[in-house]
């Protein structure tokens, strides 16, 4: 996989997709300091482990699920080498039968293709109907990774940033849960 080893701290003077534009400049214009990596596409978190020892840090997994019903979705953000268990996070909000959200769903809630989901992508979704969790092992990195809504670029800030610059400005809450999984089922 091409990654450019060269880290870049403003936006690029063009990109594929104005949706990625709008990422950047929804960072700078919230104050929020960033460096960026271009690469080829990064759609897995395996392929994600290249990119983060360039820009010395964890990109984060983004996964959107729904309920049974697909009347209800969250954006969850957990570390990428946790593992996912939907018992441990269906019963912290009481939301039985959890499943992922399919393509579709993702572009027409979040404006953006499986591999590319990311915290970023709330900025699309003006009607709110996609819930924020995050695990609570994100927030206690440093530095928080992503794409730009497109995976062929990674971000990566202060965490810090995250919940007190970019979630205020899209008037956003979060609702912490913890997915350690006990040491009997690991």
């Amino acid at each position: 996989m091409y990654i450019n080893e060269k880290v870049f701290d403003i936006h690029p003077e063009t990109t594929k997709t104005q949706k990625e534009m709008d990422a950047y400049l929804f960072l700078e214009e919230n104050g929020v300091e960033y460096i960026r990596a271009e690469h080829d596409e990064a759609a897995t978190i395996e392929l994600c482990e290249d990119v983060e020892k360039i820009i010395d840090a964890k990109i984060c997994k983004n996964l959107l699920l729904t309920n049974r019903q697909q009347t209800v979705f969250y954006l969850l953000l957990i570390k990428g080498n946790m593992v996912f268990k939907t018992k441990y996070l269906s019963s912290q909000i009481n939301s039985a039968r959890l499943s992922f959200a399919n393509a579709e769903q993702m572009e027409t809630l979040l404006d953006v293709t499986p591999g590319s989901l990311t915290v970023l992508a709330l900025m699309k979704d003006k009607e709110k109907k996609v819930h924020l969790l995050i695990e609570e092992n994100v927030l206690k990195e440093e530095f928080f990774a992503c794409h730009p809504m497109v995976n062929t670029a990674t971000v990566k800030f202060k965490t810090e940033d995250l919940t007190k610059k970019i979630l205020p400005a899209l008037n956003r809450e979060y609702t912490l849960v913890n997915l350690e999984c006990p040491d009997d089922e690991q």
